[in-house]
């Protein structure tokens, strides 16, 4: 991008074909240092006076460097064969236009007959939507033994804050995440794409690390990897939308805001066990040699956010927590904002820890998503502000209270947690929603409530200024309205109640039992009748726990 004023040094004039790619009926003129087809080095799409060191040739893709101080450059872009690109420095400085087609990326890989492969790779990017590493259109980009950090750009003066994806170049602050920041380090975009991240440290000064968006049936995958937002800056680690399938074995992620944000996505915490690694090796491919996969040392994933841990909205999906994963949240673990089914299992067999500093586990409610205007064109912006309500919701007498069917459902199994769990769907200001909840402990052992909540946010209203109070209601347990809470013991479970709770059904199999913390005793009624808590049985009905 040419700036009016003097150059001096060595300058070289390159002409080249248009690398035009369409997003949304806009045309972007992509301009990168290499352009790699089936057929190798397209030099006629390619800038390579602006790589410095070995000679690139499509047999040696290696030991050179690609710096660019210009606006939208892009340094390599493989748009078909299978490469490998080893010992590369890209460092690009100044703003991006699109990350949803790769408009100022340091490396993107697109198309269905696109493999490429990044080993010893330093990406060291500046500049608004300035992505690391982009997968597109069902390519398979691997990334290993490599270091990705893009940092914060400066937003145009004119710049208005949008969800629409051709103009969107800030992160929507209707996520709860400050909308100032606007880089994502990597993305995955389009149909059947996969992206995968091994022992490497990706980092983004905010906004996102890892995201999948703009299209279906992704798969992202990351082993060993350090995941990260730097202290005291905002993001997520992971973004799961278009039903993708995300697998983080073995990773540290220390995240501002949410370890992950869910939009039907299918996500699987584990150990980077070696037979983990295999399977993914086997399934994507990795093309990862024995040696290679000798080399990955075994870890679980250890998660710390200084918020939430997974966040749901839109849609639902799932989340499996395995291994020794550990995830350690200052707030809530788990908050679904989703009237669709969502299901999280936790298997403790082997050393798993769930530990919100706030004591909430789960928070199921309403979505307090703003919205965004019905205009979407490069104005676009939210309905700003989301009104919070008093008003009690109307009971629809349809709606089975006892039903799992699209329920937001909790699996704990071979583990022992201390922590909440509330259902305040139905509560915001115009929710139509309703939506069960389901906790399932199975030879496992819960201290907390379980309950059917009234909750509200501490603000009357939400506007872009007071962004951190989406997610932030309190709870007051009380009878359901269209907000059941069921609860299963099974295979000698103990439910220990620490304040009283409020269930539409309750199943207590013959070898599980209902406690109450030492000193205190806890009594049922069942549609106001005193009743007796019998192993082996299934209440159902309005169910009142009460502790004393």
């Amino acid at each position: 991008m040419f700036i009016a004023g003097s150059y001096s040094g060595d300058i070289v004039l390159t002409v080249t074909e248009a690398n035009t790619q369409t997003f949304y009926e806009v045309d972007f003129p992509l301009r990168e240092a290499i352009y790699l087809d089936a057929d190798g080095i397209n030099e006629d799409l390619s800038v390579l006076s602006a790589v410095v060191g070995q000679t690139p040739t499509a047999s040696s893709l290696e030991d050179f460097s690609i710096s660019s101080t210009g606006e939208c450059f892009n340094g390599i872009y493989a748009a078909g064969g299978s490469y490998t690109i080893d010992n590369v420095q890209i460092n690009l400085d100044g703003n991006g236009r699109c990350d949803f087609i790769g408009d100022g990326a340091a490396v993107m890989g697109t198309g269905t007959d696109t493999t490429l492969v990044l080993n010893n790779i330093n990406i060291v990017n500046q500049g608004v939507v300035r992505t690391g590493v982009i997968a597109g259109d069902g390519s398979n980009v691997i990334v290993k033994n490599s270091s990705i950090y893009t940092k914060n750009g400066t937003l145009p003066s004119d710049y208005v804050q949008t969800v629409y994806p051709i103009y969107m170049r800030s992160v929507p602050w209707m996520l709860g995440i400050d909308g100032s920041y606007n880089v994502r380090a990597t993305n995955v975009l389009g149909a059947d794409t996969k992206a995968t991240y091994i022992n490497s440290s990706i980092t983004s000064d905010g906004w996102g690390v890892l995201s999948t968006d703009s299209g279906s049936n992704q798969t992202l995958s990351a082993i060993n990897c350090t995941i990260s937002i730097p202290s005291g800056n905002e993001g997520y680690g992971i973004y799961a939308d278009g039903n993708p399938y995300e697998y983080i074995y073995g990773c540290v992620i220390n995240v501002g805001s949410y370890a992950v944000i869910s939009n039907n996505g299918y996500i699987y915490f584990d150990d980077s066990s070696a037979e983990n690694v295999a399977a993914l090796n086997t399934s994507i491919p990795l093309g990862l040699t024995d040696e290679e996969l000798a080399a990955i040392s075994p870890q679980a994933t250890i998660i710390n956010s200084d918020r939430f841990g997974v966040m749901w909205h839109s849609s639902g999906g799932t989340v499996d927590v395995a291994g020794g994963t550990e995830i350690n949240t200052a707030e809530t673990t788990f908050l679904a904002k989703s009237s669709e089914a969502i299901t999280i299992t936790i298997d403790g067999s082997n050393g798993a820890k769930i530990k919100p500093e706030n004591g909430i586990i789960l928070q199921v409610m309403d979505d307090d998503d703003p919205g965004m205007a019905s205009d979407m064109t490069n104005t676009a912006t939210y309905t700003d502000p989301y009104y919070g309500t008093t008003d009690t919701p109307t009971a629809d007498t349809s709606f089975d209270l006892t039903s799992t069917t699209d329920a937001a459902a909790l699996k704990l199994s071979n583990i022992t947690l201390t922590g909440d769990c509330y259902n305040s769907t139905g509560w915001s200001s115009s929710s139509t929603t309703k939506q069960n909840m389901v906790v399932t402990l199975d030879n496992a052992n819960l201290t907390g409530i379980i309950s059917s909540t009234e909750a509200h946010h501490s603000v009357a209203t939400i506007s872009s200024t007071e962004y951190k109070e989406l997610g932030e209601v309190t709870d007051t347990p009380r009878a359901a309205i269209n907000n059941g809470a069921i609860v299963v013991l099974n295979s000698g479970s103990t439910w220990t109640v620490t304040s009283t709770s409020y269930l539409t059904s309750l199943t207590v199999d013959s070898a599980s039992a209902i406690a109450a913390p030492d000193g205190y005793s806890v009594s049922m009624t069942v549609d106001g009748t005193d009743t007796s808590i019998v192993a082996g049985t299934t209440y159902t009905g309005a169910i009142v726990l009460t502790v004393a």
